[in-house]
């Protein structure tokens, strides 16, 4: 997966045979195998092109990143104490990324003041009339 993701389009055996090759002796039928077994679990799709195949990645390595850490953050038998453990393992450029992330999933409606944020139900009247609580309280 990683070598389909790195050319971030449809690829062949041969393109990512000759990528694994510049590193290490492999097969070409290793690599077909590979591709085809990605593509039985649904982790590729595949285009006929001649009689090659174009394989490209159903989805990309951050969205696959996520999935596996919420599969593994879902099993836990206590999931808040295994987000400390894990925010814990953090660089300070890992908390500052998942700090800008929780900010991004927010959206701008919960980065407003407590003072600027829509005014609860009563509070409206009070803040337009500021002496009318102490009036109705004297009468």
């Amino acid at each position: 997966m990683t070598r389909v993701w790195k050319w971030n389009r449809p690829v062949t055996v041969r393109e990512v045979l000759e990528d694994l090759q510049q590193e290490r002796t492999i097969a070409y039928t290793t690599v077909m195998t590979v591709l085809d077994n990605l593509h039985q679990k649904g982790w590729v799709r595949r285009e006929a092109e001649g009689r090659a195949y174009r394989y490209e990645a159903v989805s990309t390595r951050a969205a696959y990143a996520a999935a596996l850490m919420n599969d593994a953050w879902s099993q836990s038998d206590n999931p808040a104490a295994a987000l400390v453990a894990f925010f814990g393992m953090m660089s300070e450029e890992q908390r500052q990324a998942l700090q800008d992330a929780v900010r991004i999933v927010q959206g701008p409606e919960t980065r407003q003041a407590p003072e600027a944020a829509e005014p609860r139900p009563g509070q409206a009247e009070q803040q337009e009339n500021p002496g009318s609580a102490e009036d109705a309280g004297g009468r």
